[in-house]
């Protein structure tokens, strides 16, 4: 188990929730915890993208205002 996945299932243990579902709902926590974190480094990427694209299409134009 994940150090994550432990404290929640403590923290369920500790207020009276059966062993078997407290593995399951510390389980689903975590896989959502995943799945956000995928999600958000998926919009990260793109964002990277689309600002160097930006940052090219600036430095295209000012290069182009030197040059004439």
């Amino acid at each position: 188990m994940s150090t994550v996945k432990v404290e929640i299932f403590n923290a369920f243990r500790a207020i009276g929730v059966p062993e078997d579902k407290a593995l399951k709902a510390a389980s689903a926590l975590n896989e959502r915890a995943r799945d956000v974190t995928t999600s958000l480094m998926t919009s990260m990427g793109t964002m990277k993208w689309m600002l160097g694209l930006v940052l090219a299409f600036q430095v295209a134009i000012f290069v182009k205002m030197l040059v004439s």
